[in-house]
This record gives C-alpha cells, sequence and structure tokens, in this order.
C-alpha cells in the first residue's frame, strides 16, 4: 500500500490546468481517448494528464498520487511497469520494432492465442479493437453475400457502427440504413430484427448483465438458422473473465471473436480470431492489412502478458478482488439506507450506478468522484481491476466509501448535490439516436 489518502485538501492540479490551456485550439477535443478526456472529471477538481504509473497507482503531472480504478480504460490488466512486460519489450527493443520482413513472434503469439482461445482456428493481428470489430463485419459480409447488421454494445469509430449513435456525422446515410440494435437479454428484439439480409450479429458477449434464459446459447442458434455470423466483440472479456473470455466462460463459441485490451498490458495490438473458412477469405478475397499489424514491441508485451495471465492465473485474482469490492460497496450502502445506488457487474469489471430518482446521476457521479480524488482514488464509474491490485488496496478503497458514502446520502437527501461540486459535473460519451431497435428494411424486389 502506497502513502495515498493522507491529503487533507483536494489536489493541487496546476501544471495539469496549464497542459490543457496549451491543448485547447491545437487538439480537437483535447484527448485522444474520449474516456480519458476532462469531460469524463470533474472539473477544477480531476487532474487532466498522469506522468507515470507503478502497479495498480498512478500519479499526475503535479506529482499527486493516486490508487487507479480505472489502468489506462482496459488495457493495463496487470499494473503499470509491469516488470515481466517490460522486460520483454526492452530485450525486443535491443533488437528493433518493426522490420521489412514477418517477424517470429507472429508466428509464437498466433500458436499461444490458438492455445487459450475457444475456435480461434485462425489469428490475424491489427493495433485497435475498432480494426479487428471492422474486420469481422466486413469479413461476415463477404461470407454470407449480406450487408446489414445487428449489434450490441460499443464497437469503436468506424463507420459501419458509430452511425447509430448522435456522434454520426460524416457518415453516409447509406451505411447508416445497415447497421441496427438489439436489446441485451432481449431474444425477441433479435428474432424481430434478423432476416435473410442480416450478415452479423455482434455484441459484447456480457458488459455488466450477465446473460438470462440462455440468452448467448439462443444467440448462437438464431444467427446458425438464419445464416447469420455471430461475432463476440471481447475487448473487456477478453484475458480477463476468463483466460478464453466469454466464449470459454459462458461455453459459446462464436464465429468470430475480437480482442485487444487486457493482451498487452498497455501495448497497442487487436486480434482477430474464428473459423478457418470464414478467416480464408484474408487471404485474397477480403483485404485486411496494416504496416503496423506485425510491430514486434507489442507481440513481445503481448507474448509476455498472456503467459503471467496464464501462469498467474490472473483472471481468479481479477474476479476475486474486485468481486469483494462490490460485494464491500453494497454492504455500505445497504447499511446507510442508499436504495438509490449499487454497484454491478462481474469481479473483473464493475460499475456503480446511481437511479435517477435520487437526482441527476451525472452529478451524484461527479460527487463521488471528487470526494475519492480527494482521498487518493481515481475513479470514473469503473472498478477496473488489474493483477496489482492487492487485498489492502481493497481495504482502503472500502474504508474510502464508509467516509464518503455518508457525504453522498447527506447530499442527496438535502436535495444539495450539484452545490457539494467544487466544479462542472462530468458529461455523457454519447447516446444511440437512429436504427436503435428497429427491424431493418427490406430491400426493394
Amino acid at each position: 500500500m502506497n502513502s495515498i489518502g493522507k491529503n487533507e485538501n483536494y489536489p493541487i492540479i496546476t501544471n495539469s490546468d496549464d497542459l490543457y490551456a496549451r491543448a485547447l485550439g491545437l487538439i480537437p477535443a483535447v484527448t485522444q481517448t474520449l474516456a480519458k478526456g476532462p469531460g469524463q472529471y470533474v472539473k477544477g477538481v480531476a487532474p487532466k494528464y498522469l506522468q507515470r504509473g507503478k502497479g495498480a497507482y498512478v500519479w499526475d503531472v503535479d506529482g499527486n498520487e493516486y490508487l487507479d480504478y480505472t489502468m489506462g480504460v482496459g488495457p493495463v490488466s496487470l499494473g503499470y511497469a509491469y516488470e515481466r512486460v517490460d522486460d520483454a519489450i526492452k530485450k525486443q527493443l535491443e533488437d528493433g520494432i518493426t522490420f521489412s520482413m514477418m517477424h517470429p513472434l507472429e508466428v509464437e503469439v498466433a500458436e499461444l492465442v490458438r492455445e487459450v482461445i475457444p475456435n480461434a482456428e485462425s489469428v490475424r493481428f491489427s493495433k485497435t479493437g475498432c480494426d479487428v470489430t471492422t474486420a469481422a463485419v466486413r469479413l461476415a459480409r463477404a461470407f454470407t453475400g449480406r450487408d446489414k447488421v445487428l449489434c450490441c454494445g460499443y464497437h469503436g469509430w468506424h463507420d459501419w457502427y458509430i452511425g447509430v449513435t448522435d456522434r454520426n456525422k460524416g457518415i453516409p446515410q447509406a451505411v447508416r440504413d445497415l447497421t441496427f440494435t438489439f436489446n441485451y437479454n432481449d431474444i425477441q428484439s433479435v428474432i424481430d430484427s434478423i432476416d435473410g439480409e442480416t450478415a452479423c450479429v455482434i455484441l459484447e458477449p456480457v458488459v455488466f448483465e450477465a446473460p438470462v434464459g440462455n440468452f448467448l446459447h439462443r444467440l448462437k442458434e438464431i444467427c446458425r438458422q438464419n445464416g447469420t455470423l455471430l461475432i463476440f466483440d471481447e475487448m473487456w472479456t477478453g484475458f480477463r473473465l476468463a483466460l478464453g473470455g466469454a466464449q470459454e466462460f459462458f461455453g459459446v463459441k462464436a464465429d468470430l471473436a475480437c480482442y485487444s485490451k487486457a493482451v498487452a498490458n498497455g501495448m497497442p495490438i487487436s486480434i482477430l480470431t474464428g473459423r478457418r473458412d470464414v478467416m480464408h477469405l484474408l487471404e485474397k478475397d477480403v483485404f485486411f492489412f496494416t504496416t503496423f499489424g506485425g510491430e514486434a514491441l507489442s507481440l513481445a508485451a503481448a507474448k509476455a502478458t498472456i503467459e503471467e495471465l496464464k501462469e498467474k492465473k490472473v483472471p481468479e485474482h481479477l474476479d476475486r478482488v474486485g468481486s469483494l469490492l462490490k460485494e464491500g460497496y453494497n454492504e455500505i450502502a445497504e447499511a446507510l439506507g442508499m436504495n438509490f445506488t449499487k454497484c454491478s457487474g462481474f469481479g473483473y469489471r464493475t460499475i456503480v450506478t446511481f437511479d435517477a430518482s435520487a437526482g441527476d446521476p451525472l452529478e451524484i457521479k461527479s460527487l463521488l468522484q471528487q470526494e475519492l480524488i480527494k482521498r487518493g482514488i481515481l475513479w470514473g464509474g469503473f472498478h477496473t481491476m488489474s493483477y496489482s491490485h492487492s487485498d489492502a488496496d481493497v481495504k482502503y478503497t472500502l474504508s474510502v466509501y464508509k467516509e464518503v458514502l455518508p457525504i453522498i446520502k447527506k447530499a442527496v437527501d438535502e436535495k444539495n448535490v450539484r452545490g457539494q461540486l467544487r466544479g462542472e459535473p462530468v458529461e455523457p460519451v454519447f447516446r444511440k439516436t437512429s436504427n436503435f431497435n428497429m427491424k431493418p428494411k427490406k430491400v426493394s424486389a
């Protein structure tokens, strides 16, 4: 346990604010990753720039220390500056980063992925999550000869998906008209939407709500009967929910599955896996190549990370410490009579939510975040666990919740949450607005 939690006041963030002022007008939206941007934190209280990290801790550019429950928005599965992974990167760096021909790590990591991921008959690498979800959709369209997509969850910034949100400027209407959404755990919404023109159903196999009534198994059968490919977007579940992700955990094999975040402990890499007969189209028919797909530092990091995840049984650790945190939060809230908040999800990643009956959920979240930051905890609504999060970290966090949740309850009871905020509250990311739970339009004969 490090020396967090000793601040009597909110952190001084002068250097963060100076950097932010320099970024305004130069970097659109001032951030490369929306979830890391200042809109997701209480303005005037939270730091904006982090300088370094070690284990489960980070330090901002003003030297303030925090216990981190965001972990790079997911990629840091083992911990910051994790020795085994960093050593693998350094060793590879001595030989080079990107080469003029293929590198042996491409084969070695593909073989390792095949060992741990169900149905990984073929394996391809890229750099970001939306690279491989888009490649999977393109493959499904090529394999089925169909165009329409049903989706559930978040799948990246590419045209085929982002057109269903309110950030869809620049997406041709013809592209928007090809993607539709359905509700998780609502098999009827799938039945009502799927048709002979549906190339694929792509979804996050689980987020915070567990599948009910064999939802994933039924979904697979509906897709099979309809000649539609089932694609799992396992950015969050992969290597965390189980080593083999949701396919292993729930015993359901998708036709294609996509991975990124947890696999290389922060290095940029993504993985597309699936049926050989579908993936075979990548040989000639479907173009999916990129200069940095075989970049060796990320592959070295992935190899070391997967081996560490396997040897240390990391998914089991994530589930244990994360479940302790979830159950502890709910016990504290229940004892205080705070029936408007709960912590839900699986151990590796849980979310704290607030019922609108208590007031504006974003304002309540902001007040909780503000008080956690004062006490040395960096929190954006989620507990994203890493192998470096210890029992002592969980114990400290629960002690902070015992101190802070009464502050939240008092502010809610007095209807003065906004008045307790020392800055502007957090902002929503985006809303889905088009083709939402709508049956695809039939192509005219």
